[in-house]
């Protein structure tokens, strides 16, 4: 169940970044495209765009983990330009562009270090928010076919026999629920973290 959460955001994190960091150094109408591509994107409801991949390519880990980078990707993107648009302007990356360092240089060993925090503690509650789309997938018949395993379909399927065993759906539920707290107390003590530090 961690796997298919985490690499689902972790490619989001790659794509969005990516993204993030050419369009906020760049500026311009090219930024501007960008992000009215991402805003698009993020005007549609998230559990609409997971069912509208699934649906279109069928139910597989593969297409589990491609909608989910597909609805995250324009959020982290907005994350990043936001930290690049700040970062940008300091005195560091001045002195990095005066030197005549190349554009990929400045983005990736002056920028990107400086908003690695923000984006890993926002990547860690995204994995969260993954494992709960990934449980509500597989619940609606939507997620990992069987026969691998997954908590949202074992909810689906024990509420049948909610009578005999009550306890059955709640075991899975618990889990999935104890995995996105996880992740969220995580974010939380790394971003304390590196506050007080």
């Amino acid at each position: 169940m961690i796997v298919l959460p985490t690499a689902s955001v972790g490619a989001a994190v790659l794509v969005g970044t990516t993204i993030g960091l050419l369009s906020g150094y760049r500026g311009g109408w090219a930024d501007e495209i960008i992000m009215r591509l991402m805003d698009v994107m993020l005007a549609f409801p998230v559990l609409m765009l997971y069912l509208m991949i699934i649906v279109a390519f069928g139910a597989s880990a593969v297409n589990v983990v491609l909608a989910i980078t597909i609805a995250t990707s324009p959020a982290v993107a907005r994350l990043v330009r936001g930290l690049v648009l700040d970062i940008r302007s300091r005195e560091f990356v001045a002195a990095a562009k005066m030197r005549g360092e190349p554009t990929m240089y400045i983005l990736f060993r002056e920028i990107l270090p400086n908003a690695f925090n923000p984006i890993l503690v926002d990547a860690l509650v995204r994995i969260g928010y993954a494992a709960f789309a990934v449980g509500a997938l597989g619940f609606l018949g939507l997620g990992v076919p069987p026969p691998n395993p997954d908590w949202g379909r074992m909810v689906s399927e024990a509420r049948t026999a909610l009578i005999i065993t009550p306890t059955a759906p709640l075991i899975p539920a618990l889990a999935i629920a104890s995995l996105v707290i996880a992740f969220n107390l995580l974010a939380d003590g790394l971003s304390e973290a590196s506050q007080s530090g």
